[in-house]
Order: structure tokens, then sequence, then C-alpha cells
């Protein structure tokens, strides 16, 4: 069977969390039933996996993965409230992190197996068409052994910040979940957590770093056009009509 390299991409816009998690894991759940089929149908029945790739922004919001402590949550429910966000534990690797508006959440739901069968080198892609992205703003930014995320001030370690999140599910190849990019984020967010376990280290933004704030779709327009390139996709936009 020929591997599917294209993407069909969807920007969901401002969304809640739990709206987007349960339209990940429908999506997630549909390429993983297909790829059942797939195994019991002879070869020339068998279809081709689709990829999605789905952005977005949330409202203020708190997720822990499955490998994170609660105790990394400094707000109880009083203050949850007090500050009009809400909390989940999830299903996907990793500790403790926000989102929130000014914050570009890209979730790919793709099948590996069209592109290659290598969860660190799916990361180290994601990670990269961040770095990618902010190498045209001028912003130098890598990765630090050991960690994951996009990080500036990766090589001296003198003040290194993260301004990128990542934390992915994977089953049979299918990936969800994903990264969670600070554009203009309101980093104040995240005095209240320890930000994925990582209590030494500082959290940025594109717009602290420079000093003011990004169009929005200028720079998911980057990221996109990055991705696209490192899978060797074709990324087409599509909507809910159109097969999803």
């Amino acid at each position: 069977m020929q591997k599917n390299t294209e993407i069909l991409f969807e920007h969901l816009g401002l969304i809640d969390y739990k709206e987007a998690w349960e339209y990940q894991e429908k999506l997630f759940n549909s390429v993983l039933e297909l790829k059942v089929q797939n195994r019991k149908a002879e070869a020339d029945a068998q279809e081709p996996t689709p990829n999605y790739l789905l952005f977005c922004s949330h409202p203020h919001v708190y997720t822990l993965g499955k490998s994170g402590h609660e105790s990394h949550l400094l707000l109880n429910e009083e203050g949850l409230s007090a500050k009009g966000a809400t909390y989940y534990k999830i299903n996907r690797g990793g500790d403790i992190t926000y989102h929130g508006p000014g914050q570009l959440v890209g979730y790919p739901i793709l099948d590996l197996e069209n592109y290659f069968t290598d969860i660190h080198k799916y990361l180290r892609f994601l990670e990269e068409a961040v770095i990618l992205t902010l190498a045209e703003y001028g912003i130098p930014a890598g990765r630090i052994p050991g960690l994951t995320g996009v990080w500036l001030d990766h090589e001296a370690q003198q003040n290194p910040r993260k301004i990128c999140a990542m934390g992915v599910k994977c089953s049979r190849w299918v990936t969800m979940h994903g990264f969670a990019f600070n554009v203009n984020t309101d980093l104040d967010y995240f005095n209240n957590i320890v930000p994925c376990g990582i209590s030494d280290k500082a959290v940025t933004s594109l717009a602290k770093e420079l000093g003011h704030e990004l169009p929005m779709a200028a720079v998911e327009e980057k990221v996109l056009k990055h991705l696209g390139q490192l899978f060797g996709a074709t990324i087409t936009t599509a909507t809910h009509e159109e097969g999803y």
C-alpha cells in the first residue's frame, strides 16, 4: 500500500480544551480503526491512512501528563477559579503545563508509518519547526540534552528559558497531543505551576523576547510551512465536511 504523506490541516481557533481533546480522540481512533481494518484486508483492499494537523489556542487551562505530579500544580480549586482556569489529567507523556490565549497549540494526528517509525525523530521534527520559525524572527533557539521542547540560551545556559513545550501520545505509530508554542502568552500563569516539572529554568514567549506582540496568523503560517517541509508533506486546508 502506498504511503500517504498528505496532511489535512484545520484551525480550530480558541476552543475549550476538553472539546479539542475529544476531537483529537475522534480522529486518532478513526486512524487506528482503519489501520486494524487494513491489517485484516487483502493488500488491494487496504486504504491509505489519513494524517491530520490541528492548530488552536485554549482558554486558561492546566494539564497534567501521565508522568507528572499533582504537587506541581500550585493552586487549589479556589485558586483555579480565581484565575479563571481549569485543570485536566490527560493521557500524554510529560508533566504539567499551561495553555492559554496567545499560545499556538499544535495537535498532529499522524500515522508515522506514512513517514518514518521513530518517535524520537518525530519529537525532534516538531521542535525543529519551532526552532526554524524562531530563526526567522532572529532568535537563536535549540535543545537542552535530556529535556524536550525548545529553549533559548540552550548552549551557555546562563538563563535557559523554554519557549515551546512538548507532550505526545503514540499508539501503533499514530500520534496525538503535540506542542505549545508561547507567542503572545500571559506568562504570569506559569507562576502557578512547576512547568513541566522543572523548577530551575524559566519560561518565555516570542512577544517577551522581541518586546512586542506578534500577529498570530503570521507565526502560525511559518510553523505550518516548516512542518510541511520537514515531513515532506503536502498540507491541505480542510473542514469537517471534507472527510473529518
